[in-house]
């Protein structure tokens, strides 16, 4: 149970004993507290009801799962610009990646070597992964991570939860609930490439039952890539009724973007050495021959969302959640296209020319909207959830051309199609205390999936999916010290719309085995755990992008992900904290068939794309005094195949970076409270490395006549070395 005070919690640290219990584990810049002040009766009973919103889909501490809580005091200091994605890149398993380089718009993470579209991502409950393509964009909600409460991460398949099956990872968002007093707050940040974040956050605090609190913010950055600029805007609002049984919680937040496409990375390896911020983006060549590029190369979206939660205390064992949402999203992204043939986009020929220059513009508008419940009991040994959701998604596909050199045309639709989606799943999970050492777990989930949608590639489609979710684990407490933990899951999982596309229509299924050990003590706190991820029919990266710059996936068949994570809290002295985190595994294909020069070979056992085998995080971090800390974070992510088959060419190199955070807080207690004074150093040892890149391939028998040659290619997108970011934030 989440803890409120009268005061605002201290940063200082009296003695090391015990205080590692206060923190969770291997998360960096956890501001270490003292837990001196007194506990508000009233406040930890309406919290309790304001956790029963998340708690149906997170992990509990003594649940057989690896999973890492993060609190909104441990995201502040980096949460200068940065994205979601990047705030979290040092928790274990999870590789980061952004096309800008920078960390601001568009943004990506992996965990455990799945994408985005694999992760399933929960905001108070509620599902947040796109519908049709699953995956989580989170530059559609700017500045999201100042309104967190608390973020939850479970690797592997973790306890049920609403959306799409988690296939690597879940990652659960708690909102900020209410502050019981008035505040106000003024956030900027200024920094490298033209970077800056302007934030407003202010509440009534609780009167009569009632509070609201709200924030707007604005982050703008020019990118480290050329033209890869962002204009993002974000709100969130928050309006609450609380009384000692009953919490009423209304929600409206999202945002508008603007972002140059920087989706393409170089290909071009001279590109790569000699000009490493070049962006092919909105390329093309005039009538002379000279290089121009589109100025308005743009993708353009808007999301709004809106969340109602009623959460009611029944008795002192039963707590119940009813949520209703609505999601409202709509976008475009802009493209000039040289050389297109006229009559694909229903326009006629000019002076009897059918190939021409044009600017076309790809639409999404949809809506997404259902409910979600639980009912939670609570005993001393016992504890049940029963939940679920029914959720429906509609979403309209249409692309028109707005120019061509000749003419302007009117009204011109090219294609128009749809994608609707009903999502409905029941779960029940039980944790039970055999003893005072021995602790079950037992999740069962039902979910049925139907899907209709037309398409400019693929016939009408209509399946429905029916899976079954099971799950169980045991937990064994041998002391104070030492705890040990077993786990099984079962996770199935629909094709995406762009899946259809490709021809990878076949439903995937995983079963996942863990097994932990966590060592607690007043100094110390250290999990090892070891996973194997055994998949069927996985959608695995080709490592190529379709038109528009997103993944290609395609079955495996057999495949699967072994290794051990191992992640440690350690308390050097009353001021020098280590926190350090890495996971070494093996993730393979088997009996991977692919076609090379014209011949179908079997391949054996081949690297899965984008799964490197090593990935280590570590922070240390140093309090010289009351309310300030310096803390120097290092990430290396080993080498690793951007595509299945083990080509040289698709090798994306490891690297090792490394960033220096500082944060101080100047007490005031006047008109002012507090100014806090916070500073970011990414790459301090101005590291030249990519994160990210893509590897395809295609048969040319055209310049060989008689033989088929298969030609390799990669592009990469290089990140940004040496850059900062600096804030000062003014707490009323």
């Amino acid at each position: 149970m989440k803890i409120l005070f009268k005061k605002s919690t201290k940063y200082k640290v009296r003695s090391t004993k015990g205080f590692l219990n206060l923190l969770p584990i291997t998360y960096c810049l956890l501001p270490i507290v003292s837990f001196s002040q007194e506990v508000q009766k009233d406040t930890v009973k309406v919290n309790a009801l304001n956790e029963v919103i998340v708690s149906s889909v997170r992990a509990k501490g003594n649940n057989p799962i690896p999973f890492t809580n993060v609190s909104a005091a441990a995201i502040a200091p980096r949460n200068l610009a940065q994205d979601i994605p990047v705030l979290l890149q040092y928790l274990p398993s999870v590789v980061s990646t952004t096309d800008a380089g920078n960390g601001v718009g568009y943004t990506y993470m992996r965990v455990r070597g799945a994408d985005g579209s694999r992760i399933n991502v929960t905001l108070n409950g509620i599902p947040f992964n796109d519908s049709e393509s699953q995956g989580t964009f989170f530059v559609n909600l700017p500045d999201f991570a100042s309104s967190l409460e608390s973020v939850q991460l479970q690797r592997g398949v973790g306890t049920s939860t609403n959306g799409a099956g988690a296939f690597g990872a879940s990652l659960n968002m708690q909102t900020k609930s209410f502050r019981e007093k008035a505040f106000a707050e003024i956030s900027n940040s200024v920094g490298s490439f033209a970077t800056r974040k302007h934030t407003l956050a202010f509440g009534t605090g609780l009167h009569n039952h009632f509070e609201m609190n709200a924030r707007i913010s604005n982050i703008a950055s020019d990118g480290y890539i050329n033209r890869a600029s962002s204009r993002l805007q974000g709100y969130f609002f928050n309006a609450n009724f609380i009384n000692e049984s009953t919490q009423v919680k209304f929600m409206a937040f999202g945002g508008k973007e603007k972002t140059y496409q920087a989706w393409y990375g170089i290909e071009d390896p001279e590109k790569l050495r000699k000009d490493r911020t070049f962006n092919p983006a909105g390329m093309y060549f005039d009538a002379n021959g000279n290089m121009q590029f589109y100025e308005n190369e743009t993708d353009n979206y808007w999301q709004n969302h809106f969340q109602l939660h009623w959460s009611e205390k029944w008795s002192s064992r039963w707590i119940s959640n009813v949520a209703l949402h609505y999601t409202l999203g709509k976008g475009y992204f802009e493209q000039y296209k040289e050389d297109q043939d006229l009559s694909e986009y229903n326009l006629p020929a000019f002076n009897g020319n059918l190939m021409s220059d044009l600017v076309r513009k790809r639409w999404l508008d949809n809506d997404f909207f259902g409910a979600t419940f639980a009912m939670n009991y609570s005993a001393p040994a016992t504890q049940i959830t029963f939940g679920g959701a029914a959720n429906r998604y509609l979403g309209k596909h249409f692309g028109e051309v707005i120019w061509t050199p000749n003419f302007i045309p009117s009204n011109n639709r090219y294609y128009t199609n749809y994608g609707n989606k009903e999502d409905v799943n029941v779960y029940a999970k039980a944790s039970h205390a055999m003893t005072n050492k021995w602790n079950l777990f037992a999740d069962l989930q039902y979910r049925m999936v139907f899907y209709e949608a037309t398409s400019v590639k693929f016939s009408d489609v209509n399946d429905t999916f029916r899976f079954f979710n099971p799950k169980a684990g045991i937990n064994f407490q041998w002391n104070d010290n030492h705890a040990f933990y077993g786990y099984f899951g079962v996770a199935n999982k629909e094709p995406r719309r762009d899946d259809y596309e490709n021809g990878s229509v076949k439903p995937e299924r995983l079963f996942d085995y863990e097994l932990g050990w966590k060592y607690t003590s007043p100094k110390v706190k250290f999990n090892a755990n070891a996973f194997y991820m055994n998949y069927k029919n996985q959608l695995v990266l080709t490592g190529a992008l379709n038109d528009v710059g997103s993944p290609i996936f395609t079955n495996s068949g057999k495949s699967y992900r072994l290794g051990v994570e191992v992640e440690s809290t350690i308390a050097l002295s009353n001021k020098w904290i280590l926190q350090s985190n890495a996971t070494l595994s093996q993730n393979k294909n088997q009996d991977f068939y692919f076609q090379r020069d014209g011949v179908v070979q079997n391949l054996g056992n081949t690297n899965s794309a984008y799964s490197p085998n090593i990935i280590v995080g570590n922070c240390l971090t140093y309090l010289p005094m009351d309310h300030f800390q310096i803390s120097f974070l290092s990430k290396y992510v080993g080498e690793q195949f951007m595509g299945n088959i083990d080509s040289n060419q698709s090798k994306l190199d490891a690297y090792f970076v490394n960033d220096v955070n500082i944060q101080y807080e100047w007490n005031l207690n006047k008109a002012i409270k507090s100014i806090v004074f916070s500073g970011l150093v990414n790459n301090v040892f101005d590291v030249v490395y990519e994160s990210n890149g893509y590897f395809y391939t295609y048969d040319d028998d055209w310049t060989n006549p008689g033989a088929t040659t298969t030609i390799e290619g990669a592009g990469f997108y290089p990140q940004a070395g040496i850059n900062f970011i600096i804030g000062m934030s003014l707490k009323f």
